[in-house]
């Protein structure tokens, strides 16, 4: 996704503020004392000494302090918002020279409060063009006085609908993504947010919402469940507020009044549309309060999609979601060392160590990194992480997400062996291929099953292909659900692979995880004259029985 600004001819803002004070006196009970010498500072962007009254853009940033404050509440057009770091962005978008009036509540011990009244007058000449409007809630440049609405919501049913990166990062969810469907339960998919060409803004909210745990301070609802962070399902009926367009640094910028959100509440209200090249979606960022994170919200105008694919196996029982730095759990992974004998079966060229350089956990995720360099008489290191000895079960579902290496060359896998694998050997121990790479096609994921045929005395193959794009620039989630009666493996929720299981197959005892990325070899190919290091990062494994 890139970023689309959009070129506006800003007019200056002329700003005049005039103060008005009201309950400033200290008014005592015991200890607890009011608020008082409330100040507010309005800053209006884009101001220096060429426009003295700023980029006309219609943003001001308000910042608010009082003696004896413990938080602040601002008050804009009807609309209350908390802010306890007493700062908020207002962006204002009526055409012309309009007078705006905001009130500062500030709210000392035992809830005794002081405020003070701010106006503004603010020229505001952006407008936003008629493809923006349509898209956002239906207008009809052949009828431009029709009363029009338009509902959206989160598209959950594709993979990076929500996500995290750095603050002004021109990735989407750079840091993490959700899967498809991840968050269900939490109370954010089932919220339907209608925009209204009068302005108004409804958010359906079903009964309960998702967000960071300041939402227990500021939207005033009950209930619950912390964790961490976050608070899921969060009771809070249905509400309505105003939106504005406007596009401050030529930025398009959609803002809700009041505690209004989209998703997932962080208590910033103004989101930069990202992304809008699709007619029915809309991609979000916003810089939570604190400006160290920018949220990441995928939006769709689509009717619902299809319910998630209903698994057999829905009881988490293993997972490993990699958020300690370091070294990988040794309680949950060990290592392939070494060369193999004939590159491990395969003509593969790397050495596998367990050092940091080639596998190691950051940021949240398994960072398997191939390098060229000259190691125990390679020229390739990489690493190969397994669950053998440690964690071993039969039958259930896999799912792993994952970005994958790019350059040519690489072989990516996430696999299974049987844990008999030493006593019997491949490939009478049975392997399933939950994903591989070619080192030359990273357009395309396989998976497959290897076994020996008994019958025929022959080692027996059955693979399926499926498309994927991004599969080397974001997170996918890879699927494999295995029953007594078959194998089913499924790319973001979509089933591309089923392999009926029966007494005469292997996949009938214990298997072990494994991960990895080889070098060359059979799948590999060639490897570009160039390589230097690529990785494949692993977000989680879970398993589910």
């Amino acid at each position: 996704m890139k970023f689309k600004y959009i070129s506006r001819i800003l007019c200056l803002t002329f700003i005049t503020i005039f103060f008005n004070s009201c309950d400033e006196n200290d008014y005592e009970f015991g200890d607890i004392v009011a608020p008082s010498a409330i100040e507010i500072i309005a800053e209006v962007v884009g101001q220096d000494a060429t426009n003295p009254n700023g980029d006309g853009s219609g943003t001001v940033h308000f910042t608010a302090s009082a003696s004896n404050a413990l938080s602040f509440k601002f008050v804009y057009n009807g609309s209350e918002t908390v802010k306890p770091n007493g700062q908020i962005t207002y962006n204002f978008s009526e055409l012309g020279v309009n007078t705006y009036t905001v009130t500062v509540i500030a709210v000392g011990a035992g809830g005794v409060s002081s405020s003070k009244t701010i106006q503004v007058d603010v020229l505001a000449v952006y407008s936003a063009p008629d493809d923006l409007k349509t898209l956002l809630y239906g207008f009809d440049p052949a009828n431009p006085d029709a009363t029009t609405s338009k509902t959206w919501r989160i598209k959950s049913e594709v993979a990076g609908h929500f996500g995290l990166g750095p603050v002004g990062g021109t990735v989407f969810g750079e840091w993490f993504q959700v899967g498809a469907n991840e968050k269900d339960g939490v109370g954010m998919y089932d919220d339907r947010l209608t925009f209204h060409s009068n302005g108004t803004f409804e958010h359906v909210t079903n009964g309960d919402v998702f967000g960071r745990v300041n939402l227990i301070d500021q939207l005033g609802g009950s209930g619950g469940t912390v964790d961490g962070a976050d608070v899921l399902n969060y009771s809070y009926g249905d509400y309505s507020e105003n939106w504005t367009l406007t596009a401050p640094g030529g930025i398009e910028t959609l803002s809700i009044t009041g505690t209004g959100f989209i998703g997932y509440y962080i208590g910033n209200h103004s989101y930069e549309i990202f992304d809008r090249s699709n007619p029915n979606e809309m991609a979000l960022r916003i810089t939570d309060g604190n400006s160290e994170f920018d949220w990441w919200f995928l939006l769709t105008s689509e009717d619902q999609a299809p319910p998630a694919q209903q698994y057999v196996y829905n009881n988490l029982v293993w997972e490993d979601d990699f958020n300690t730095d370091g070294t990988p759990d040794p309680a949950k992974w060990t290592y392939d060392i070494g060369t193999g004998t004939n590159g491990w079966g395969n003509n593969e060229v790397q050495y596998y160590t367990d050092r940091s350089d080639n596998a190691v956990v950051s940021n949240g995720n398994l960072i398997i990194t191939a390098k060229k360099e000259d190691f125990s008489g390679s020229g390739y290191t990489s690493a190969r992480l397994k669950t053998q000895g440690l964690y071993n079960f039969t039958n259930g579902r896999v799912e792993v997400r994952a970005k994958l290496p790019g350059d040519a060359g690489t072989w990516p896998a996430i696999w299974m062996l049987g844990s008999n694998f030493p006593t019997v050997g491949w490939p009478q121990c049975g392997e399933i291929d939950i994903m591989e790479q070619t080192g030359a096609d990273k357009n395309t994921v396989l998976a497959t099953c290897h076994w020996f045929d008994t019958t025929n005395s022959i080692k027996a193959d059955f693979g399926q292909t499926t498309s994927i794009t991004n599969a080397t620039s974001e997170f996918h989630v890879y699927t494999m659900e295995w029953t007594d009666q078959s194998i089913t493996v499924y790319l973001d929720d979509v089933k591309y692979y089923e392999l009926s299981n029966s007494s005469s197959l292997p996949f009938n005892d214990n298997f072990f995880l494994i991960l990895n990325v080889a070098m060359g070899g059979t799948l590999g190919g060639s490897i570009d004259a160039g390589f230097n290091e690529s990785t494949m990062e692993v977000d989680y494994v879970r398993v589910y029985q």
